[in-house]
Order: C-alpha cells, then sequence, then structure tokens
C-alpha cells in the first residue's frame, strides 16, 4: 500500500487519485488560515518553489477540527489561500484527519509515520494546549494540530512526520535529501 492507493477530493467535490502524482516526492499537510501557523504558508511556498522543478509537490488539506481555525467551505478556503497567502500547490477539500469521520488517507498516513514528540520553537506551549485537551495526547497517533506534515517519497512511502512546532528548515533538508 501507498499513498497512491488513495483518493481524495478537490474543493470542487471531485474524486482525484492521488496516483496522479506518482513519482514525485510529496509533502501532506493539514492546514488552517486562522491559526497561529498560518504564517508557514509564507515558508511552505518557498519550499514549494524552490522544488516543484524537481519533482516535488505539497498537498495542502485544510481542517477544522483545532480551534475551529479553517471556517468555511473548501473553495471559500482555497481562495482565501489563493489571495492572502498566495499558495501556488494543490488545495484539496476540508477533512477531518481524526476520529470516526478522519479521511482514510490521514489514518493511514498516522499509522505510517506515529506520533513520537512534539519538538521546535513552541512546542513547549502546544505541549501546555494539548495537556489540556487531552492529557494523553501522548498516547495516541492523531494529528494533534495544524500544520502537521507528511512527507512522502517517490515511491508513495511515507517517510517522515513533522509536528507544526518543528523547523521547516528541517522540512527543506529532508526534502533536498529525497530529491
Amino acid at each position: 500500500m501507498s499513498v497512491y492507493d488513495f483518493d481524495v477530493k478537490d474543493t470542487s467535490g471531485n474524486m482525484v487519485s492521488l496516483k496522479e502524482y506518482e513519482g514525485k516526492v510529496l509533502l501532506i499537510v493539514n492546514s488552517a488560515t486562522k491559526c497561529g501557523f498560518t504564517p508557514q504558508y509564507n515558508e511552505l511556498n518557498e519550499i514549494f518553489n524552490d522544488f516543484k522543478d524537481e519533482g516535488f509537490v505539497i498537498l495542502d488539506f485544510p481542517c477544522n477540527q483545532f480551534g475551529n481555525q479553517a471556517p468555511g467551505t473548501g473553495e471559500e478556503i482555497a481562495a482565501t489561500c489563493r489571495a492572502d497567502f498566495l499558495v501556488p500547490y494543490p488545495i484539496f477539500e476540508k477533512i477531518d484527519v481524526n476520529g470516526e469521520n478522519a479521511d482514510p488517507l490521514f489514518e493511514y498516513l498516522k499509522e505510517e509515520q506515529p506520533f513520537k514528540d512534539i519538538t521546535g520553537d513552541g512546542a513547549r506551549k502546544l505541549k501546555m494546549v494539548l495537556k489540556v485537551m487531552d492529557r494523553h495526547y501522548k498516547d495516541n497517533n492523531d494529528i494533534k494540530w495544524n500544520f502537521t506534515k507528511f512527507l512522502i517519497d517517490r515511491e508513495g512511502n511515507p517517510v517522515q512526520r513533522f509536528e507544526p512546532t518543528e523547523s521547516l528548515d528541517d522540512v527543506r533538508a529532508r526534502i533536498k535529501e529525497l530529491l
């Protein structure tokens, strides 16, 4: 099994096979337009633009499960991302990443790349928030917050999970290795 075995919906509700991205290095992100991590769009755009000609793509999946920070429809979110953050890469339909309605792609990603720890700038603050929400957050593989990222190799295998507080310089370096 690989990410190429999954179909997802675009913001218009059309099914898209991830097989369309076969042979590319992917970074799959659950995002939100009203989150403290939303400024990451700027650096993600830079990373995408730096590597897109080498076979790299970011796939953005808005999610409203964390503090209701992705309000609106998928189309509205995509319009905001394009207008306010100049996002150049594919944005898909808003999804759930945890719980009974979790998108199957994210269930697969969480199984393949389990949660380890929250590190990097802002880790302490995020851990405090998570402890209030779920004091057992360390004991499951759920997505902890917006802007969790999964790096996928050219064969469609999830090779690394990055929590939202991890340095995008580390993400960039790992992408470069896979390219």
